[in-house]
């Protein structure tokens, strides 16, 4: 469960699509599974939070 960053922290650095951030941070997480480098210092256990965190801190934008 993410705590922080919120769900609306999230969407407001998006273009405010729930289905955007979810499909964004699904891919962005399964990068991270398959070897990706982490681009934050955040250490969490879930590769899923760790891609909120990047998307939370600017390092990660999702498109439309």
């Amino acid at each position: 469960m993410i705590i922080k960053p919120t769900l609306t922290d999230l969407l407001n650095k998006g273009d405010n699509s729930k289905y955007s951030l979810v499909i964004g941070t699904a891919k962005r997480a399964r990068q991270i599974a398959d070897g990706s480098p982490k681009l934050t210092n955040a250490k969490m256990e879930s590769d899923v939070t760790t891609a909120a965190i990047e998307i939370d801190e600017g390092k990660v934008v999702i498109e439309k």
